[in-house]
Protein backbone atom coordinates (compact mmCIF):
# COMPACT_ATOMS: atom_id res chain seq x y z
CA UNK A 1 0.00 0.00 0.00
CA UNK A 2 0.89 3.59 -0.13
CA UNK A 3 1.28 5.84 2.60
CA UNK A 4 2.74 9.66 3.59
CA UNK A 5 5.75 8.59 5.64
CA UNK A 6 7.52 11.15 8.57
CA UNK A 7 10.78 9.79 8.75
CA UNK A 8 12.60 12.43 10.35
CA UNK A 9 11.14 15.53 12.01
CA UNK A 10 10.66 18.25 10.10
CA UNK A 11 8.28 20.59 7.54
CA UNK A 12 5.77 19.22 5.37
CA UNK A 13 8.09 19.01 2.19
CA UNK A 14 10.28 16.99 4.12
CA UNK A 15 7.74 13.94 3.76
CA UNK A 16 7.62 11.05 1.27
CA UNK A 17 5.25 8.84 -0.41
CA UNK A 18 6.20 5.35 -0.34
CA UNK A 19 5.11 1.42 -0.64
CA UNK A 20 4.97 -0.21 2.41
CA UNK A 21 3.93 -3.55 3.72
CA UNK A 22 -0.21 -3.45 4.59
CA UNK A 23 -0.29 -3.81 8.78
CA UNK A 24 -2.28 -6.64 10.62
CA UNK A 25 -4.71 -5.74 13.02
CA UNK A 26 -3.86 -6.84 16.72
CA UNK A 27 -6.56 -7.67 19.77
CA UNK A 28 -8.56 -4.49 20.20
CA UNK A 29 -7.65 -3.43 16.75
CA UNK A 30 -9.31 -2.70 13.38
CA UNK A 31 -7.49 -2.52 9.53
CA UNK A 32 -9.18 0.25 7.84
CA UNK A 33 -9.17 1.18 4.06
CA UNK A 34 -8.87 4.77 4.33
CA UNK A 35 -11.23 6.56 2.25
CA UNK A 36 -10.86 10.44 3.30
CA UNK A 37 -8.29 12.03 5.76
CA UNK A 38 -8.87 15.53 7.16
CA UNK A 39 -5.95 17.30 8.26
CA UNK A 40 -6.25 19.31 11.95
CA UNK A 41 -3.49 21.71 12.99
CA UNK A 42 -2.29 18.91 15.28
CA UNK A 43 -1.37 17.22 12.50
CA UNK A 44 1.43 19.89 11.61
CA UNK A 45 2.83 19.62 14.72
CA UNK A 46 3.28 15.89 15.52
CA UNK A 47 5.86 15.94 12.08
CA UNK A 48 8.15 18.40 13.71
CA UNK A 49 7.74 16.50 17.47
CA UNK A 50 6.06 19.74 18.91
CA UNK A 51 3.39 18.05 20.06
CA UNK A 52 2.39 16.16 22.90
CA UNK A 53 1.72 12.70 21.52
CA UNK A 54 5.15 11.29 19.55
CA UNK A 55 4.55 8.50 17.15
CA UNK A 56 7.96 6.20 16.74
CA UNK A 57 9.60 7.12 13.81
CA UNK A 58 8.82 6.32 10.66
CA UNK A 59 4.93 7.22 10.97
CA UNK A 60 2.56 7.85 8.80
CA UNK A 61 0.50 11.66 9.67
CA UNK A 62 -2.69 12.32 9.76
CA UNK A 63 -5.40 11.42 13.06
CA UNK A 64 -8.83 11.72 11.53
CA UNK A 65 -9.76 9.87 8.69
CA UNK A 66 -13.07 7.51 7.72
CA UNK A 67 -12.92 4.23 5.32
CA UNK A 68 -13.86 0.64 5.20
CA UNK A 69 -13.22 -2.35 7.67
CA UNK A 70 -11.00 -4.85 6.38
CA UNK A 71 -10.50 -6.88 9.17
CA UNK A 72 -11.05 -6.93 12.60
CA UNK A 73 -8.28 -7.70 15.86
CA UNK A 74 -9.93 -10.27 18.90
CA UNK A 75 -12.00 -9.21 21.10
CA UNK A 76 -13.61 -6.03 18.11
CA UNK A 77 -17.58 -6.58 18.00
CA UNK A 78 -19.10 -3.34 17.25
CA UNK A 79 -17.52 -3.58 13.38
CA UNK A 80 -16.58 -5.72 10.89
CA UNK A 81 -15.58 -6.11 7.72
CA UNK A 82 -17.09 -3.86 4.94
CA UNK A 83 -18.82 -1.25 7.65
CA UNK A 84 -18.19 2.31 6.58
CA UNK A 85 -16.27 3.94 9.70
CA UNK A 86 -14.69 6.95 11.22
CA UNK A 87 -11.79 7.15 13.27
CA UNK A 88 -9.19 9.30 14.85
CA UNK A 89 -5.83 8.32 16.66
CA UNK A 90 -2.18 10.44 16.89
CA UNK A 91 -1.68 9.31 13.78
CA UNK A 92 -2.05 6.76 10.48
CA UNK A 93 -4.48 8.34 8.43
CA UNK A 94 -2.40 9.72 5.30
CA UNK A 95 -1.98 6.24 4.02
CA UNK A 96 -4.60 3.62 2.13
CA UNK A 97 -4.54 1.53 5.37
CA UNK A 98 -4.73 1.95 9.25
CA UNK A 99 -4.90 0.65 11.75
CA UNK A 100 -6.49 1.66 14.78
CA UNK A 101 -7.76 1.15 18.13
CA UNK A 102 -11.33 -0.08 18.42
CA UNK A 103 -12.31 2.30 21.35
CA UNK A 104 -11.87 5.39 18.61
CA UNK A 105 -13.74 3.93 15.98
CA UNK A 106 -17.23 4.53 14.87
CA UNK A 107 -19.85 3.57 12.35
CA UNK A 108 -20.19 6.40 10.18
CA UNK A 109 -23.96 7.18 9.64
CA UNK A 110 -26.29 5.44 7.19
CA UNK A 111 -26.07 7.93 4.10
CA UNK A 112 -23.03 9.88 5.63
CA UNK A 113 -20.27 9.95 2.88
CA UNK A 114 -16.65 9.76 3.75
CA UNK A 115 -15.51 13.17 2.95
CA UNK A 116 -18.21 14.54 5.34
CA UNK A 117 -17.43 11.40 7.95
CA UNK A 118 -13.56 12.70 8.24
CA UNK A 119 -14.15 16.19 8.91
CA UNK A 120 -16.57 15.78 11.74
CA UNK A 121 -15.32 13.72 14.73
CA UNK A 122 -12.32 15.73 15.70
CA UNK A 123 -13.39 19.55 14.49
CA UNK A 124 -17.08 19.07 16.36
CA UNK A 125 -16.28 16.19 19.12
CA UNK A 126 -13.81 18.70 20.35
CA UNK A 127 -16.04 22.13 20.32
CA UNK A 128 -18.86 20.49 21.97
CA UNK A 129 -17.15 19.13 24.72
CA UNK A 130 -15.58 22.30 24.88
CA UNK A 131 -18.76 23.90 25.09
CA UNK A 132 -21.30 21.68 26.61
CA UNK A 133 -18.83 20.03 29.20
CA UNK A 134 -15.98 22.58 29.64
CA UNK A 135 -17.82 25.86 29.28
CA UNK A 136 -21.16 25.08 30.29
CA UNK A 137 -22.46 27.40 27.73
CA UNK A 138 -26.31 28.29 28.17
CA UNK A 139 -28.67 29.73 26.24
CA UNK A 140 -29.81 31.69 29.17
CA UNK A 141 -28.93 32.84 32.57
CA UNK A 142 -31.77 34.71 32.62
CA UNK A 143 -30.72 37.94 31.02
CA UNK A 144 -30.70 36.59 27.56
CA UNK A 145 -28.29 34.74 25.75
CA UNK A 146 -24.76 34.34 26.99
CA UNK A 147 -21.87 35.23 24.47
CA UNK A 148 -19.28 33.43 22.57
CA UNK A 149 -15.74 34.63 21.41
CA UNK A 150 -14.52 32.34 19.22
CA UNK A 151 -10.75 33.42 18.51
CA UNK A 152 -9.28 31.36 14.82
CA UNK A 153 -13.13 31.33 14.32
CA UNK A 154 -11.90 30.64 10.36
CA UNK A 155 -10.18 26.98 11.63
CA UNK A 156 -11.50 24.00 11.55
CA UNK A 157 -12.34 23.53 15.53
CA UNK A 158 -13.28 27.37 15.22
CA UNK A 159 -16.18 26.67 12.77
CA UNK A 160 -17.56 23.76 14.30
CA UNK A 161 -17.50 25.85 17.49
CA UNK A 162 -19.26 28.62 16.03
CA UNK A 163 -21.91 26.59 14.60
CA UNK A 164 -22.55 24.78 17.48
CA UNK A 165 -22.53 27.78 20.08
CA UNK A 166 -25.17 29.21 17.39
CA UNK A 167 -27.00 25.80 17.83
CA UNK A 168 -26.77 25.86 21.70
CA UNK A 169 -28.36 29.29 21.41
CA UNK A 170 -25.29 31.41 22.58
CA UNK A 171 -24.96 35.09 20.69
CA UNK A 172 -21.64 34.33 18.73
CA UNK A 173 -18.99 36.86 17.92
CA UNK A 174 -16.25 34.94 15.36
CA UNK A 175 -12.93 37.01 15.41
CA UNK A 176 -10.28 36.06 12.53
CA UNK A 177 -7.84 37.50 10.56
CA UNK A 178 -9.47 38.05 6.87
CA UNK A 179 -12.66 39.50 5.94
CA UNK A 180 -13.27 36.65 3.53
CA UNK A 181 -12.51 34.14 6.72
CA UNK A 182 -14.83 36.24 8.10
CA UNK A 183 -18.18 36.07 5.69
CA UNK A 184 -17.78 32.23 5.83
CA UNK A 185 -17.91 32.33 9.77
CA UNK A 186 -21.65 34.96 9.34
CA UNK A 187 -22.67 31.95 7.18
CA UNK A 188 -21.97 29.47 9.90
CA UNK A 189 -23.64 31.25 12.44
CA UNK A 190 -21.97 34.03 13.55
CA UNK A 191 -23.82 37.28 14.56
CA UNK A 192 -21.14 39.57 15.36
CA UNK A 193 -17.64 39.53 12.99
CA UNK A 194 -13.92 40.78 14.58
CA UNK A 195 -10.84 40.89 12.21
CA UNK A 196 -8.34 41.30 14.67
CA UNK A 197 -5.75 42.33 12.09
CA UNK A 198 -7.32 45.44 11.61
CA UNK A 199 -9.82 45.69 14.70
CA UNK A 200 -8.70 46.20 18.39
CA UNK A 201 -10.33 43.16 19.79
CA UNK A 202 -11.03 44.45 23.61
CA UNK A 203 -12.61 47.69 22.38
CA UNK A 204 -15.10 45.93 19.41
CA UNK A 205 -15.89 43.32 22.46
CA UNK A 206 -16.66 46.57 24.56
CA UNK A 207 -18.84 47.61 22.13
CA UNK A 208 -20.47 44.62 21.32
CA UNK A 209 -21.53 43.39 24.54
CA UNK A 210 -22.17 46.80 25.82
CA UNK A 211 -19.08 46.73 28.46
CA UNK A 212 -20.53 43.40 30.28
CA UNK A 213 -17.77 41.34 28.59
CA UNK A 214 -17.73 38.05 26.96
CA UNK A 215 -19.64 34.93 28.75
CA UNK A 216 -17.34 32.24 27.26
CA UNK A 217 -14.31 32.61 25.07
CA UNK A 218 -13.04 29.36 22.73
CA UNK A 219 -9.33 29.93 22.11
CA UNK A 220 -7.75 27.46 19.88
CA UNK A 221 -4.91 30.17 19.13
CA UNK A 222 -2.99 31.51 22.33
CA UNK A 223 -0.46 33.67 21.38
CA UNK A 224 -1.04 37.91 21.40
CA UNK A 225 -4.66 37.09 21.57
CA UNK A 226 -5.09 35.44 25.02
CA UNK A 227 -4.27 38.17 27.22
CA UNK A 228 -6.31 40.62 25.39
CA UNK A 229 -9.81 37.96 25.03
CA UNK A 230 -9.18 37.12 29.34
CA UNK A 231 -9.22 40.70 29.83
CA UNK A 232 -12.72 40.84 28.19
CA UNK A 233 -14.42 38.39 30.18
CA UNK A 234 -17.55 39.11 32.25
CA UNK A 235 -18.14 38.15 35.46
CA UNK A 236 -18.05 34.25 36.11
CA UNK A 237 -16.47 33.92 32.78
CA UNK A 238 -15.02 30.78 31.25
CA UNK A 239 -12.15 30.97 29.03
CA UNK A 240 -11.75 27.57 27.13
CA UNK A 241 -7.83 26.72 26.60
CA UNK A 242 -8.04 24.68 23.40
CA UNK A 243 -5.23 25.24 21.82
CA UNK A 244 -2.15 26.94 20.26
CA UNK A 245 -2.35 27.27 16.94
CA UNK A 246 -0.37 30.95 17.17
CA UNK A 247 2.55 29.48 18.33
CA UNK A 248 3.50 31.04 21.38
CA UNK A 249 2.02 29.45 24.76
CA UNK A 250 0.98 32.89 26.43
CA UNK A 251 1.82 33.49 30.25
CA UNK A 252 -1.58 35.10 31.99
CA UNK A 253 -1.25 37.02 35.02
CA UNK A 254 -3.68 34.85 37.16
CA UNK A 255 -5.09 38.04 38.81
CA UNK A 256 -7.13 38.46 35.76
CA UNK A 257 -8.92 35.24 36.94
CA UNK A 258 -9.26 36.75 40.60
CA UNK A 259 -10.83 40.32 39.52
CA UNK A 260 -13.49 38.93 36.97
CA UNK A 261 -14.53 35.77 39.25
CA UNK A 262 -13.55 33.72 36.05
CA UNK A 263 -12.18 30.29 35.31
CA UNK A 264 -9.53 29.19 32.98
CA UNK A 265 -10.53 26.09 31.71
CA UNK A 266 -8.40 22.71 29.91
CA UNK A 267 -9.94 21.45 27.33
CA UNK A 268 -8.18 17.64 26.00
CA UNK A 269 -10.10 16.43 23.57
CA UNK A 270 -7.98 13.13 22.99
CA UNK A 271 -7.92 12.45 26.68
CA UNK A 272 -11.83 12.94 27.38
CA UNK A 273 -12.63 10.30 24.55
CA UNK A 274 -10.67 7.65 26.67
CA UNK A 275 -11.34 8.80 30.43
CA UNK A 276 -15.00 9.03 30.06
CA UNK A 277 -15.64 7.00 26.72
CA UNK A 278 -19.61 7.25 27.42
CA UNK A 279 -20.09 10.56 27.86
CA UNK A 280 -18.08 10.81 24.70
CA UNK A 281 -20.00 8.85 22.60
CA UNK A 282 -23.25 10.50 23.78
CA UNK A 283 -21.25 13.43 22.56
CA UNK A 284 -20.50 11.99 19.15
CA UNK A 285 -24.32 10.10 19.04
CA UNK A 286 -25.62 14.12 19.39
CA UNK A 287 -23.26 15.44 16.43
CA UNK A 288 -24.03 12.83 14.14
CA UNK A 289 -27.76 13.22 14.57
CA UNK A 290 -27.49 17.06 14.15
CA UNK A 291 -24.92 16.36 11.05
CA UNK A 292 -27.61 14.11 9.17
CA UNK A 293 -30.41 16.18 9.99
CA UNK A 294 -28.30 19.35 8.66
CA UNK A 295 -27.65 21.50 11.43
CA UNK A 296 -24.14 21.08 11.22
CA UNK A 297 -21.58 20.25 8.41
CA UNK A 298 -18.01 20.80 7.82
CA UNK A 299 -17.18 23.58 5.67
CA UNK A 300 -14.66 21.94 2.73
CA UNK A 301 -11.64 24.64 1.93
CA UNK A 302 -9.95 22.21 -0.41
CA UNK A 303 -9.26 18.59 -1.42
CA UNK A 304 -6.38 16.72 -1.87
CA UNK A 305 -4.54 13.77 -3.78
CA UNK A 306 -2.75 11.63 -1.11
CA UNK A 307 0.40 13.02 -3.04
CA UNK A 308 -0.59 16.08 -2.66
CA UNK A 309 -0.90 15.87 1.31
CA UNK A 310 2.54 17.54 2.09
CA UNK A 311 0.78 20.66 0.58
CA UNK A 312 -1.85 20.22 2.40
CA UNK A 313 -0.55 20.60 6.08
CA UNK A 314 1.55 23.15 4.10
CA UNK A 315 -1.43 25.13 3.63
CA UNK A 316 -2.49 24.66 7.02
CA UNK A 317 0.72 25.96 8.47
CA UNK A 318 0.09 29.30 5.66
CA UNK A 319 -3.22 30.04 7.19
CA UNK A 320 -4.62 29.46 3.81
CA UNK A 321 -7.55 26.52 5.34
CA UNK A 322 -10.74 27.62 6.00
CA UNK A 323 -12.59 25.06 7.91
CA UNK A 324 -11.18 21.79 6.70
CA UNK A 325 -8.72 20.29 4.48
CA UNK A 326 -9.18 16.75 3.26
CA UNK A 327 -7.65 13.77 1.49
CA UNK A 328 -9.11 12.11 -0.47
CA UNK A 329 -7.96 8.25 -1.38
Amino acid sequence: MKAILCRAYGLPDTLTLEDVPSPVPGPGEVLIQTKACSLNFPDTLTIRNMYQFKPPLPFSPGSESSGIVKAVGDGVKHVKPGDHVFTFGSHGGLAEERISDARTTIPLPAGMDFVTGASTMYAYGTSYHALKDRGQLQPDRGDGPETLLVLGAAGGVGLAAVELGNLMGATVIAAASTDEKLAVCHEKGATYMINYTTEDLRERLKEITQGKGVDVIYDPVGDKWAEPAIRSLAWKGRYLVVGFAGGEIPKIPLNLALLKGSSLVGVFWGMFTQKEAALSMKNMQDIAGWAMEGKISPHISKQYTLAEAPQALTDMMERKVIGKAVVVL
